[in-house]
This record gives C-alpha cells, sequence and structure tokens, in this order.
C-alpha cells in the first residue's frame, strides 16, 4: 500500500509543478500590450487612424479607429464598389475566405446579416453605422504582424472584412482611410481574437490629442497605476448590441446641477462630436445661450460647418482666443463614487477655418440617433481613455496623449 501510495505521489507533484509551470505561463502570455501611433484631428479632418499591417509580406492599410463597432474591415479588390482608395492600394483576397461553419461567423450573422445556409458557403458581412455609412463584404482570415511591447514579434491569423461595397455618407470611412478598425467587445473584433489566443488581456485604450495625433493601445501593460476614474459598463440585454455604454450620469454645468440626469452614454471614437438626445441637446444649449448673454459673441447662422456657431468682433484663430466666454460641463455618474467626466470648453468647441466657435455636442435624434447619447471624440480629447472588458468597465484619467515613447 505504501509503495503504491509513494508511486502515485511521484506523478501527482509532477502534474501539479505542470499545472503551475502552465498558470505561469498563461500569466506572462497576457503580460504585454500592444500600441499604435494615431494620426488626425477632431477639426478639420473629423477622424482619427491608425496604420494596421496585414498580409505576407506585409502592407499598411490606415484605419479609422472605432470603439462603436466590432468588425474590423478594409477596402477589398474583389472587385469594388464604392471604394475610395486606388486598386494597388486596396486589399486582394487570396482563397482565405472564411466559411459560415466558422465560429466568428456567427458572431457577425445578426441583423441585418442573412444567415448561412450552406455552412461551407462564404461568410458574408454588412455592417451600418450611426452616420448611414455602411460596408457590404466578406470575412477573411489573414496573417496580422504585430509587435508586443515586451518586444516580441507576433504573425496571427485574424479575421476580418474585406469590403467590396461600401457607401459614405460622412466620414465612415474617411476617404483617405482604408476602412475601420472595429475596436468593440464582440467575439468579432481583433482584440478579442488577440485575447482568445492569449496574447493580450481584453483591454483596449486611446489617448486622443486636442493638437492631433496620439495613441492607441491593446492589452492592460499600459494602464496607469493610479488617478484613473472608473465607472461599469452597462449590460445589454440584447446579444447584438455590444457598445461601451455607461451611466446613468448627471449634467453639471459652471458646477451647478441642471435639469439633465440620467443620461446613458456610449463612448464612441468612430463619432467626431457628441451627441445628446434633444430634450438633453436643448437644455444645453438653453444654458450655453443665457450664460454667454452680454458677451462679444453672436450667432454665425452663415457658417455650415456645424449647426449652432458663434462670432466675435473679428475672427478667432484658435480655441485660446474663446474658452473664456464659456463654462465647463460635468458629467457625474451616479452609480460610481466620485466618477465625474470633466468636460472643459476645449472639449465641446470647435474653431473653424471661417474664425467662427461652433458646438460639437449635436442633436442625436435629428440624425435618428433616438435617444441615444454618445461620448465623441471632441470630449475623449486629452484624455487617456481605457475600455476595460476583463472587469467590464471604462476608466479614464487626464493625460498628455503627444508622448510617443510607447512607440
Amino acid at each position: 500500500m505504501d509503495v503504491k501510495n509513494s508511486g502515485r505521489g511521484i506523478p501527482f507533484m509532477t502534474f501539479y509543478l505542470f499545472l503551475l509551470l502552465l498558470s505561469a505561463i498563461s500569466v506572462l502570455s497576457h503580460a504585454s500590450s500592444i500600441a499604435f501611433q494615431i494620426k488626425g484631428n477632431v477639426y478639420p479632418l473629423g477622424y482619427y487612424t491608425v496604420n494596421l499591417a496585414i498580409g505576407n509580406p506585409p502592407k499598411a492599410y490606415e484605419l479609422d479607429i472605432d470603439t462603436g463597432s466590432d468588425l474590423t474591415w478594409v477596402q477589398c479588390d474583389a472587385p469594388c464598389k464604392g471604394c475610395t482608395l486606388p486598386r494597388d492600394r486596396q486589399y486582394k483576397p487570396h482563397g482565405n475566405l472564411v466559411k459560415c461553419v466558422d465560429p466568428l461567423c456567427a458572431a457577425i450573422q445578426s441583423a441585418p446579416n442573412p444567415p448561412c445556409v450552406n455552412p461551407n458557403e462564404q461568410c458574408d458581412y454588412e455592417v451600418e453605422y450611426a452616420d448611414q455609412g455602411s460596408s457590404l463584404g466578406v470575412l477573411v482570415r489573414d496573417i496580422i504582424p504585430l509587435k508586443l511591447t515586451n518586444g516580441t514579434l507576433t504573425h496571427s491569423m485574424l479575421a476580418f472584412g474585406c469590403g467590396y461595397d461600401q457607401t459614405h455618407v460622412g466620414h465612415n470611412p474617411p476617404p483617405s482611410a482604408a476602412g475601420v478598425l472595429g475596436l468593440g467587445n464582440g467575439r468579432a473584433s481583433i482584440l478579442s481574437q488577440l485575447n482568445s489566443k492569449g496574447l493580450i488581456r481584453n483591454v483596449v485604450g486611446h489617448c486622443l490629442s486636442g493638437t492631433g495625433g496620439g495613441f492607441l493601445f491593446f492589452g492592460d501593460q499600459l494602464i496607469p497605476q493610479s488617478g484613473v476614474v472608473w465607472t461599469p459598463i452597462l449590460q445589454s440585454s440584447s446579444s447584438l448590441l455590444k457598445h461601451y455604454k455607461t451611466g446613468p450620469a448627471d449634467m453639471f454645468f459652471n458646477g451647478k446641477a441642471t435639469s439633465v440626469k440620467g443620461l446613458e452614454l456610449t463612448f464612441d471614437s468612430g463619432s467626431s462630436y457628441t451627441y445628446f438626445n434633444s430634450l438633453a441637446h436643448k437644455a444645453l444649449v438653453d444654458l450655453i445661450t443665457n450664460d454667454i448673454k452680454g458677451k462679444p459673441l453672436s450667432r454665425a447662422t452663415e457658417d455650415p460647418s456645424l449647426p449652432i456657431c458663434w462670432k466675435g468682433p473679428k475672427p478667432f484663430k484658435s480655441l485660446h482666443d474663446v474658452t473664456s466666454n464659456f463654462k465647463p460641463l460635468v458629467l457625474s455618474f451616479t452609480k460610481s463614487k466620485n466618477s465625474l467626466f470633466q468636460v472643459p470648453p476645449e472639449a465641446y468647441l470647435i474653431v473653424t477655418k471661417h474664425g467662427n466657435v461652433c458646438l460639437g455636442i449635436l442633436d442625436g435624434t435629428e440624425i435618428g440617433l433616438g435617444n441615444t447619447n454618445i461620448i465623441g471624440d471632441i470630449s475623449l480629447q486629452d484624455k487617456l481613455v481605457i475600455y476595460d472588458n476583463e472587469k467590464q468597465q471604462i476608466g479614464w484619467a487626464s493625460a498628455n496623449c503627444d508622448r510617443s515613447s510607447l512607440m
């Protein structure tokens, strides 16, 4: 009996040590991040992009970063309808179509995408955006080389959309971009795919500079140890709606409570501007209008840049010329202790090429968003914003987004 027990003890200890080793490898495999340099601005471009290399040999594609959608797609020579890039810069599929039987296909086969009839058919997709732009195409899989912050170079086979029919209404994707980098938390996103391979934690963050540019990262290694304000991601009852939505939040104007309360807000880097529902938007416009009475500002109805603009005695050259005339906003998240999202005038105003100042918080109900409220790029500037899908929370902290030491 003793001999038997001791004979079993050796393999058990070996197995236990093996499990410990596996656990350590698992932790190490997630202990890195991937960083990208961002280009772009809110005005006049209206978008922020990163370069993503695809294929072997790799070819760089400039993609609009979008936390409001899951699927990454590139303009595709299949041939292409509605593409803005010349054919030699479009992606060329090479027998690497994803089939309907693939689990990732099921992740995108929701309305308006029809379900597969034959499991061996190609996996079609259609993605529609809030600005009424869209992309229709087929799912493909190819090598995407990525350099981790620990110095390792990975060559992962990842699925993305080969878009052969695009419609453009506004900037989705912007004319200079090859497509969209979907950063949502659905299974089809590049982020989720990298996480499922054990390369990174399921975390994405960005820092958009108010002067243009910034940086984007996957993984949790670049999150500050302190100073980040967190609030929970709201769980959607629908498996099809996987947005970075949080709330409820109450709005304060110049430190005082307002009638705008209980806002649910979607953080969306694919939206240039911030959108409130009609009631909240009207309340904000009334507050601003009453506050600037007696100041050297008058409505500039002739400026087509945005719906609400003001002009001064002479053209404004920059936001520094005009922000002293406007008050800060704060969004206070009522379910999180001390969770305040600061929106200074620089985060809700632009100065146009006509020398006027315009309100960058728009009426979302007017453009078909219904009661949806969106925190867009203008209000995300000069903040490190973190979407932590592991802990189901969104965080932010004031930051210098100009630094490029991460690249």
